[in-house]
């Protein structure tokens, strides 16, 4: 009975707090999650996560996305559904990333297999954005292979990064949820930050001077690739590359042969190719329609802004109410949600928010924190799903291979999404049947959810592979034969730090 009075009295406490100690306490909250995620995986580990989902990926992204669509709209004179099949060929590098996860795997430069990654990826990403800020009138094709290159840049630090928080997300599995909601923080808060400001720089130093900007989150790798400390390979055999990477393809192969593995797989795949993607329509309606809202930049960049706080309230929401929920529930959900958001679009294209009194920009901020808290809902649960489905010893290969699967099925929306807009001619100046377009991609967005019974409804936090896929024999002779060239990062950063 002492118990349940002290229960009753906590929780009339927690009522009693007025809003302001509710604000802090939540702030709180969040300072203490940090400080639990530092104590069990290390402060570097922590930090490499914020600086490159943080800056690299979620900054950099913000800043790029706004000017690249001004780029290709006023600089290259794209149509609509171009600019749309050109964004798809632009993450390409982002469909190969098995290969950047076999190489950081299987393949240590002078001795190290994280840190040569890194500095590879800002290298290349500074050379990229520096390019396309330097050169005047550049060749549609020249400019795409920079934009494929930057993009290239940041795929080869995420799959490096992306191996340190599988690794961990094996070795500690009740913190998968976690890291990937810090993963999921650090890219939204950067994302908010990025488009916040890319609409003022757009403006200010044009689409190319951002460019130029964009090249310093690329030299910030550089140096976490300086920093970045870990042991030293010895006798690394480079001759047997080859061979390590018929054994890496080996062990992918008998894991995607697994029911556990392939079925959420098809699901990810088709989830994603399903959700057509109409963004650069909108985009040229929004700013270019006679009859359209006629946004300025500094508005398009604010309403990315505030789909960019919709993605970390989603974030937080499945942090804080979603993580411990059964992933098939989850997904049911928000697939329905997603699916409805999209028609939101109508709403503005029909002009039906102007009969009731209500302005453009209120209803396109609305959509976009709305939409992008649903999107980034139905995401998380498929990240910590894939973070669940990596064999022991090939954990940054294979996260990387489903990954690529994503990024497949976002290349075939991209695709798809580019056809549609051609099919149903919308054109820098014909805007006529993109209704029908935003009709049609609402219908798709709703598809994936009779095909749910593909992901498993298990415990979130438990297992899903095999024990022995987990920790295997082979697994454990291809640690010895191979000098430990498939040891967990942190467990060599913490010996390294210990040392030292």
């Amino acid at each position: 009975m002492g118990q349940e009075d002290a229960v009753s009295f906590e929780g009339q406490l927690h009522r009693d707090k007025k809003p302001k100690d509710r604000i802090l306490d939540l702030i709180s909250r969040q300072f203490y999650w940090l400080r639990k995620l530092t104590d069990e995986l290390h402060w570097s580990f922590v930090s490499s996560v914020v600086i490159l989902y943080g800056i690299n990926q979620g900054m950099s992204l913000g800043m790029s996305r706004i000017s690249t669509q001004y780029y290709m709209k006023d600089e290259q004179k794209l149509q609509p559904s171009e600019a749309q099949v050109y964004f798809g060929l632009i993450q390409l590098p982002w469909v190969v990333k098995p290969l950047w996860g076999l190489l950081t795997d299987t393949l240590p430069i002078l001795g190290y297999r994280r840190r040569p990654y890194f500095i590879l990826g800002g290298f290349i990403g500074v050379v990229a954005m520096l390019s396309l800020s330097i050169n005047q009138n550049l060749h549609l094709a020249f400019a795409l292979l920079c934009l494929m290159a930057g993009s290239a840049g940041v795929a080869i630090a995420d799959v490096t990064i992306d191996a340190c928080v599988t690794e961990n997300s094996i070795s500690h599995p009740s913190l998968a949820s976690d890291m990937q909601s810090l993963c999921g923080l650090s890219s939204s808060v950067g994302q908010l930050i990025g488009y916040a400001i890319s609409g003022v720089l757009v403006h200010l130093i044009g689409s190319k001077g951002v460019f130029g900007v964009l090249s310093i989150p690329a030299g910030l790798v550089i140096l976490v690739g300086m920093m970045t400390r870990e042991a030293h390979v010895h006798n690394v055999a480079y001759k047997r590359a080859s061979q390590k990477f018929m054994d890496a393809g080996k062990a992918m192969w008998m894991a995607l042969k697994c029911e556990n593995v392939w079925r959420p797989c098809i699901y990810m795949y088709i989830s994603l190719a399903l959700s057509f993607h109409i963004h650069e329509g909108m985009f040229y309606w929004y700013t270019d329609a006679k009859d359209g809202p006629s946004f300025s930049k500094e508005m398009v960049g604010s309403i990315s802004s505030v789909g960019a706080v919709g993605s970390l309230l989603g974030v937080l929401l499945y942090q804080n109410a979603f993580k411990n929920h059964p992933f098939r529930g989850v997904l049911f959900w928000t697939q329905l949600l997603y699916g409805a958001s999209g028609l939101v679009d109508l709403i503005l294209v029909s002009r039906v928010n102007l009969k009731f009194g209500i302005p453009d920009y209120v209803v396109v901020v609305s959509d976009a924190a709305f939409s992008h808290m649903i999107g980034r809902l139905k995401w998380m649960p498929l990240l910590v799903l894939s973070s669940k489905l990596c064999p022991s010893g090939i954990e940054g290969t294979f996260f990387a291979l489903l990954m690529s699967i994503d990024h497949i099925g976002m290349l075939t929306a991209s695709w798809g999404g580019g056809l549609l807009l051609h099919a149903f001619n919308v054109t820098r100046t014909q805007f006529d049947n993109l209704w029908i377009v935003i009709v049609i991609r609402s219908i798709l967005r709703v598809l994936p959810v009779f095909i749910l019974f593909l992901i498993p409804s298990s415990d979130p936090n438990a297992s899903i592979l095999p024990t022995e896929m987990l920790k295997s024999k082979k697994a454990d002779d291809m640690l010895e034969n191979q000098s430990m060239e498939m040891a967990p990062l942190v467990s060599s950063v913490d010996q390294h730090l210990v040392d030292t």
